[in-house]
């Protein structure tokens, strides 16, 4: 799959139609989905009828936009009219929402082509892709791997070709650790710059909305689409947009004018021993280009997965009790009484890890515990921001690995959540200070893997991050690597 650029100038001079980029798309789909099962619902019809409008703009001298046209994949966790949208969970496996997303909205009047809702942890809850109620995601790099979660269907999605772009959200690192794992870019925007209106809430202090691409332009192509104040969303921020895609190239001149911090509290004991060599020869990289690097502490860091896991799973607590089986989705009919009824479809239709999260945070937030648990944990995620500030007050932008190993085994962690959730150890503390970072591909393991270096900026600094992803970027080959998948 080409480029959005590269199938724009394809469009504009008539040497491809929308409708057969777009089937072209649908049939890797096709081809590829036994194996890989990326997406939930794959909307062939309605990708064609949207594909078709945007050729007859063309035919009719319409000028259309960079999106117009491309295929794109949507996490299953936003709101799409009249397309089912189910988190990947048996309690919305009938829910067919009667609005849409702003961000999916946004997108559609963009002209993108939406090739189908992909695959996720159910309720976005996992980091593997494993906890989907339909199906696990296989990793187009190695099928018998994760892609990684909870969006690993946008991010597998993208990897194997089957969409040029995807949208996934982020809440502890579900955007840039799953393209850290496919070897993708994963961009996790600053909260409040892309709405979340429809994103069915999991933790409303920590999700986002952000974009995937192979490239670090078509990411900033997408992020200029979705990104702006709305209305809609309290938590929307009333900022001006810049134009992400102006501010690329392929240079950090002059030199020493930006200043990047190695956090050196993600190196060392946890990460591998491959990991951290590509990550440190991308800084030395960096460097190469023209950055200043120093070396930051940032001590507070390590606490960002405990302090998580009281936050994420309060704030689910609370947004899940919607789910009784009353107002929408499934409903389990023989039962006695009305709290007889919300146990057993709550019991049928919620998985495991969904399960375990909102009993912890029913304790975190139950009297007597409160204070012990959920304040204590707001508290320290105050001093995790702190330290952000205070590397900030050093340094313009932050670089670490994306995740401390690469593509685990399918089946690898299912039973060891513990585990799982070490996954997230670099990605969670950007989440609880509500900053942006980037995960762009920096090599590969001696398995073939793919390794993903995360950047870290300043709060509305995508601008910035997104150059120097897009330098280290253009210095090197690995964005033009692609993972060896065939019909299966």
């Amino acid at each position: 799959m080409a480029s959005i650029r590269e199938l724009h100038k394809q469009l504009i001079h008539k040497e491809r139609s929308s409708v057969e980029i777009t089937q072209e798309a649908l049939l890797r789909i096709q081809a590829l989905e036994p194996k890989l099962h990326s997406f939930l619902c794959v909307t062939a019809e309605h990708a064609l009828e949207q594909a078709r409008q945007v050729d007859a703009k063309i035919a009719a001298g319409e000028e259309i936009g960079l999106l117009a046209g491309i295929p794109i994949g949507i996490k299953d966790n936003m709101c799409t009219k009249g397309i089912p949208t189910t988190c990947a969970s048996k309690i919305l496996e009938n829910f067919v929402p009667p609005y849409e997303s702003t961000v999916t909205q946004k997108l559609k009047d963009a002209g993108a082509v939406m090739v189908g809702k992909t695959n996720l942890d159910e309720f976005a809850m996992g980091g593997s892709t494993e906890n989907s109620a339909y199906h696990a995601t296989a990793n187009p790099w190695d099928l018998s791997r994760v892609p990684g979660g909870s969006s690993g269907g946008s991010a597998a999605a993208v990897a194997a070709g089957e969409c040029t772009v995807a949208i996934g959200s982020d809440t502890g690192g579900s955007i840039r650790q799953p393209a850290s794992f496919c070897g993708v870019v994963g961009l996790k925007p600053t909260y409040g710059l892309v709405s979340r209106y429809g994103l069915v809430a999991f933790a409303s202090s920590l999700d986002q909305i952000g974009p995937f691409g192979r490239t670090v332009e078509d990411t900033a192509i997408l992020l200029n689409a979705i990104a702006g104040y709305d209305a809609n969303d309290a938590t929307s921020l009333k900022v001006e947009i810049p134009d992400y895609v102006k501010t690329l190239r392929p240079d950090l001149q002059p030199r020493g004018r930006i200043k990047i911090g190695v956090i050196k509290e993600t190196f060392g004991e946890g990460a591998d021993a491959a990991v951290e060599q590509a990550v440190m020869k991308a800084i030395d990289q960096l460097q190469t280009l023209g950055a200043e690097i120093h070396v930051i502490s940032c001590p507070r860091f390590r606490y960002g997965l405990p302090t998580y896991y009281i936050i994420a799973p309060s704030e689910a607590s609370a947004n899940l009790a919607r789910y009784d089986g009353v107002k929408y989705g499934v409903r389990v009919a023989d039962a006695d009484n009305l709290l007889s009824m919300y146990k057993k479809t709550r019991a049928a239709g919620f998985g495991k890890e969904v399960k375990r999260r909102i009993m912890l945070g029913t304790y975190a937030l139950s009297a007597g515990y409160y204070d012990a648990y959920y304040l204590k944990a707001q508290k320290v995620r105050t001093l995790i921001k702190q330290d952000f500030d205070a590397a900030f007050e050093k340094v313009d932008m932050l670089v670490c690995p994306t995740a401390p190993t690469t593509a685990f085994k399918a089946g690898e962690k299912t039973e060891d959540p513990l585990s799982m959730y070490l996954g997230d150890l670099m990605t969670i503390p950007v989440n609880l200070a509500g900053l942006p970072g980037i995960s762009v591909p920096c090599g590969f393991d001696e398995q073939g893997l793919p390794i993903g270096m995360q950047l870290i900026s300043k709060v509305l600094r995508e601008d910035q991050l997104l150059q120097v992803a897009y330098a280290y970027e253009q210095s090197t080959d690995w964005h033009l690597r692609k993972p060896q998948m065939k019909s299966v």
